[in-house]
């Protein structure tokens, strides 16, 4: 399995760190060692002072493809959730001023939180409200209309460049509100009333 992340997709995220809009999507991949296991808290790496985390939509998978067409996509996945691409931003601000690729920061151990899924035949994908939750106070409020790229686009453009394989997770973006994590903290991720996940933060 492996975990394919798309960067700068909601243009009020770019704005809020003060990104440049990009005319592509931005790939990073994680490794599977980065999910968070079930039940797991969220623990804080000690070589970060700043973590942040960023509620994303996450689509699953459900068979091998390459070189997909877009008007197919949809059929390359069943069920969606959220999730959590927890970032260190201390470093990753580092990493960057360097030219240096973002890995410390965005795929150490725990650092992906993949929520409950469920069929996508239950959601509009093209204006799906999405929610995070920290200590009961909501901090992101997305939808994926804000999206510059759409689902069904990420996952052809994505496979251009690596085969898709039953079971690979694609983290589509997160909306702006992103903010840092403290110990103690709990985040909780929603479709509405439909909850996808509760994290506790160590």
């Amino acid at each position: 399995m492996k975990i394919i992340c798309i960067g700068r997709n909601y243009v009020k995220h770019i704005e809020e760190l003060k990104n440049e809009r990009p005319d592509s999507p931005v790939i990073f991949l994680k490794p599977d060692s980065a999910v968070l296991l079930p039940r797991n808290p969220f623990v804080i790496p000690p070589f970060s002072a700043d973590v942040h985390y960023e509620a994303e939509v996450i689509v699953k998978i459900n068979k091998v493809g390459k070189f997909i067409d877009q008007k197919f996509a949809h059929k390359y996945y069943d069920e969606i959730s959220l999730g959590i691409d927890f970032t260190a931003r201390d470093l990753q601000d580092q990493l960057r001023t360097k030219g240096l690729p973002w890995e410390k920061a965005k795929a150490f151990d725990g650092s992906a939180v993949i929520g409950e899924f469920f069929p996508k035949e239950n959601f509009d994908l093209l204006n799906l409200g999405f929610q995070l939750y920290k200590n009961d106070v909501l901090v992101q409020n997305g939808n994926t209309r804000q999206m510059l790229w759409k689902i069904d686009e990420i996952i052809a453009y994505v496979s251009q460049y690596f085969t898709l394989k039953k079971g690979d997770i694609i983290f589509t973006g997160t909306p702006e509100g992103v903010g840092r994590v403290d110990p103690d903290d709990v985040l909780v991720g929603k479709f509405g009333e439909l909850r996808a996940f509760k994290i506790n933060v160590k």
